[in-house]
């Protein structure tokens, strides 16, 4: 029997002894593939400048990146957080209502409500105290805001209108004898103009909205001394803080026009407030941003439809029309006599409903009585 070659496969090479490597044999140290190769068709990663790992770099671009979006976050949250302390109220009206009109109008209320006022601070802002039942309505506007110029209109309070079940009497007497959801009512069946939106303010909620934006501009015509209004105050321009800014709302008896002079302040003020409201520095500032919100929710009587956009709607509706962009009017008046004049009062309202702000002209005047000339 011939003998088996060492490595047991010579007899496959004619007997000589094979050149080829053996399974089990090591590859020599230059055939071994170096270590740490990249995946086939990639080149491997080239180092990072001045030696700082790539993640790190990474990290100061996720920074800010990050505080943005917690500001945003701030931005958003903040109103949504505050308007859980806004007191709301059904203004649902009774009886057949006006149907959906384009655009969207707010009824916009001040009431005589000293809630939230100690005895120390009605006798120092001049309130007196309250008379119970739902108090009056100092201020009564409408807000329009849609496709033209938003337009914010006056309704002096002393109004003779027709209010549901109480015959022909002042506007206000509509609040007092049914709060919010009479006066809606009154004021829909006065204009024929669907109410979207319901807000009212109290004095104290004026006085703590005016000082949490550190005050509003005023520019009195004559300088105004007011005792039953607590005002005090020199004519021309100035920085009115929020007592101040209430008088300057509430005072009537230093006119000669009385209300009528009265209605046209109030926008002034109103006008003055949402600008600040919107001002970079209130949303730049988070105390500022956070005390506007605070102080306006705590300080807001709303409608129970009524939402966080539809606040910011409001404000920046309401500080359009203060501008020059928009109109702020009084209810067309045949007199002094505070009564509406029907033909033009009620083409106005025809032109509000119809979101036609832009054709309203002449109809707009700040007194409510016919442009001159």
């Amino acid at each position: 029997m011939p003998q088996q070659p060492s490595d047991g496969y010579d007899w496959l090479y004619d007997g000589k002894p094979s050149t080829a490597p053996r399974r089990d044999a090591p590859a020599p140290p230059s055939q071994l593939p170096p270590p740490n190769l990249p995946p086939p068709g990639r080149r491997a990663p080239a180092p990072p400048a001045g030696g700082r790992p790539r993640s790190t770099r990474r990290w100061w671009i996720r920074i800010p990146l990050l505080l943005l979006v917690l500001w945003l976050v701030f931005l958003v949250a903040t109103p949504f957080w505050a308007l859980r302390t806004t007191s709301r109220v059904d203004v649902a009206p009774g009886g057949e209502r006006p149907g959906d009109q384009p655009g969207t109008t707010y009824l916009v209320v001040g009431s005589d409500s000293r809630a939230g006022l100690t005895p120390e601070e009605q006798a120092q802002l001049a309130t007196g105290g309250d008379e119970g039942g739902n108090g009056r309505t100092d201020t009564i506007m409408i807000l329009h805001v849609g496709d033209g110029p938003a337009l914010l209109l006056s309704v002096p309070r002393d109004s003779l209108v027709d209010v549901p079940g109480y015959g022909t009497t002042k506007i206000n007497a509509a609040y007092s004898y049914g709060g919010p959801s009479l006066l809606t009512q009154t004021v829909e069946q006065s204009t024929g103009l669907r109410i979207d939106g319901y807000l009212e303010i109290g004095f104290g909620g004026l006085v703590k909205v005016v000082d949490a934006v550190g005050g509003v501009e005023i520019c009195p015509a004559e300088a105004i001394t007011d005792p039953d209004a607590g005002l005090d105050v020199a004519a021309g321009c100035q920085e009115a803080d929020g007592a101040t800014a209430l008088g300057y709302a509430r005072s009537r008896h230093s006119y000669a026009t009385q209300d009528i002079q009265r209605v046209q302040a109030q926008r002034e003020v109103m006008g003055s407030l949402a600008g600040e409201i919107k001002s970079p520095s209130s949303v730049l500032n988070p105390f500022r941003y956070v005390a506007i919100n605070k102080g306006g929710a705590a300080s807001l009587t709303i409608g129970e439809d009524v939402s966080t956009f539809d606040l910011v709607r409001f404000a920046r509706g309401l500080s359009s029309a203060m501008s020059g962009d928009g109109l702020n009017c009084t209810v067309p008046l045949r007199d002094f006599s505070v009564r509406w004049d029907a033909e033009r009062a009620g083409q106005m309202f025809e032109l509000v409903a119809t979101d036609r702000t832009s054709d309203i002209g002449d109809l707009c005047t700040a007194d409510g009585l016919p442009a001159s000339g």
